[in-house]
């Protein structure tokens, strides 16, 4: 994930004085990786499934430290069951990821790509090669999940003069209106939003909950962007719902794989969707921190001090 390590080596070496750090790029050959994790301590990876198999062939290991706020790639129970710490980052790209959000919401409302593409490839010089848009400050924008991300948007997007509505069961209303947002129901998003933007956590409920039935609910046929999980959306729902008109157009920072097909991907090649590749977290502010804090964690575990890492998450 990262340019250099070399940030990395020095922060665990601080941690960690006299250890021995091996920097492994994963190619895909699985035995190899076995091997070279064979003797580690800890293990410091983004994506990387980490399961039964991977601690069969690393029997010292005590620590398994993402660089990431996601763990799913983790067999939970199974490091638990073999006393192996598990950690993630928590906060450390709230405003990077908001920004994303703000800019990918105003790159489509103001049709930016069917732009780029009259000029750069039609060579057609036209402001009204398609319909006029709402002005953005007469928007409404629908949030799912009304956390650190989904607050940092709310506020972004009242500075543009939208009204803000937000869907998350674990928020209470008091707690939104400090960002001046209504919590209502999914159904309420889905009848008023011109915007619908995802910043929900992965869960049980959260998975494929924007599928066809959700897109066929969406009245203002709104503008969907998901900048959480690839596995919220049914990707070839969002195409049909893309191609039916039930949407306007689509901004996606992930997708259902971090390694996606797009030669062949039914999303891709479309004037009216964006796609990031799973960018939106990347600035040098949030790199600096994504790097500490992930160094930091796996430090506190091996020197035996779990309770002061920043995400102990089993």
């Amino acid at each position: 994930m990262m340019p250099s390590h070399d940030y990395e080596k020095e922060i665990l070496s601080r941690c960690l004085p006299g250890c021995e750090i091996e920097v492994y790029p994963y190619t895909g050959d699985k035995s190899a990786f076995l091997k070279a994790i064979s003797g580690a301590s800890g293990i410091l990876t983004g994506f990387l499934p980490i399961g039964r198999e991977e601690m069969n062939a690393a029997p010292a290991l005590k620590c398994i430290s993402l660089n990431a706020t996601g763990y799913d790639n983790v067999d939970l129970s199974e490091a638990s069951r073999r006393g192996i710490a598990v950690c993630a980052v928590g906060e450390y790209c709230t405003e990077d990821v908001a920004e994303h959000t703000i800019a990918l919401m105003l790159a489509l409302a103001k049709n930016l790509k069917h732009y780029a593409a009259d000029i750069d490839v039609r060579g057609i010089w036209r402001y009204d090669s398609v319909q006029p848009p709402m002005r953005v400050g007469e928007m409404t924008l629908g949030i799912f999940g009304f956390g650190k991300i989904g607050r940092c948007t709310a506020k972004k997007a009242l500075a543009l003069g939208m009204t803000i509505l937000a869907c998350d069961p674990y928020i209470d209303s008091a707690a939104a209106a400090e960002y001046k947002t209504t919590l209502v129901s999914a159904e309420e998003i889905y009848e008023r939003a011109h915007i619908i933007v995802n910043h929900t956590q992965l869960s049980e409920s959260s998975a494929a909950m924007f599928c066809a039935s959700a897109f066929k609910k969406m009245r203002q046929k709104p503008l969907f962007i998901n900048v959480a999980r690839g596995a919220s959306v049914v990707e070839a729902d969002l195409a049909d719902a893309l191609d039916g008109g039930h949407i306007r157009g689509a901004a996606l920072d992930v997708l259902s794989g971090e390694n996606p097909d797009l030669q062949n991907h039914p999303l891709a090649g479309r004037e009216n969707v964006i796609i990031t590749p799973h960018a939106a977290f990347y600035t040098t502010a949030s790199l600096a921190a994504l790097q500490e804090i992930s160094c930091k964690n796996l430090g506190c575990c091996l020197r035996g001090e779990p309770e002061k890492a920043f995400k102990l998450v089993n």
